[in-house]
């Protein structure tokens, strides 16, 4: 394959062992059974006890029948520690992939599959080589379309997925049964209305990521990713709609 351009911030990891898939599901917020069939990709993240996300990663089988966990690099090392204190006795082999994350726009080529999360994302490629120099504004569609990045939007043992979009980016499945975490998502789900999550917002100056975000001189939020003049925050929904300040920057909804 020589389409696509480099994504150096992923590491890839195979999974092998008759209780690959089955390990999985049985700790991670979406439904891995399509996988069990051919070839696929499924967006997941893997929660603490307590419901607040740890990591959020790719699984998938490719055409040829690997199955390969996609994940950000700096969580990846913690991510396997968590893996490996859940594994007990299933039969399942986590090692490193030796393979490159590739992504692009347009057409989806041989041996590529399409971001689960939205068709914006465009799709992406595990192969023995790098692709080309990164040249997509990938933070300008991620803001536009409200797509959450761990480190930015997703602090581990912090946030809430239901929060940050993950419903709505096919990252949880609320039939699949039990998994860590399933309880409070389900919970948080059904019972409750939230009081946070993802804005989209127009910034007027210049503010740098992790500023507090003020409604009438109280706290109302944090400013994440920026891209031409717009940005994610994460904000509290009845503050949201007020004048915004964030350090010498105006935000307001956009």
């Amino acid at each position: 394959m020589t389409e696509g351009e480099a994504d150096p911030s992923r590491t890839v990891w195979t999974l092998t062992g008759k209780d690959a898939l089955s390990f999985l599901q049985g700790i991670v917020t979406n439904d891995l059974r399509p996988l069990e069939t051919g070839p696929g990709i499924v967006w997941a993240a893997l929660l603490t006890p307590q419901g607040k996300y740890l990591a959020d990663f790719f699984v998938v089988r490719t055409p040829d029948g690997a199955i390969l966990i996609d994940i950000a690099s700096p969580i990846a090392p913690a991510t396997l520690r968590r893996l490996m204190m859940y594994r007990l006795r299933a039969d399942v082999q986590i090692a490193p992939g030796g393979l490159h994350v590739r992504r692009g726009l347009g057409p989806v080529p041989d041996g590529a599959l399409p971001d689960p999360r939205h068709p914006a994302l465009g799709w992406r490629a595990w192969t023995g080589t790098p692709g080309g120099t990164p040249a997509i504004d990938w933070d300008r569609i991620r803001v536009d379309h409200l797509i959450p990045e761990s480190g930015i939007e997703l602090i581990p043992e912090d946030s809430y997925i239901l929060e940050h979009g993950f419903e709505r980016l096919h990252g949880v499945d609320f039939r699949k049964g039990c998994y860590v975490g399933q309880e409070v998502t389900a919970r948080m789900k059904h019972k409750t209305d939230l009081r946070k999550g993802l804005v989209r917002v127009a910034v007027e100056g210049a503010a740098p990521v992790g500023t507090e975000i003020t409604a009438a001189g109280k706290p109302a939020g944090v400013l994440l990713t920026q891209s031409g003049g717009h940005a994610i925050a994460y904000l509290r929904h009845d503050r949201s709609d007020a004048p915004l300040i964030a350090g010498p920057a105006r935000l307001h909804r956009a």
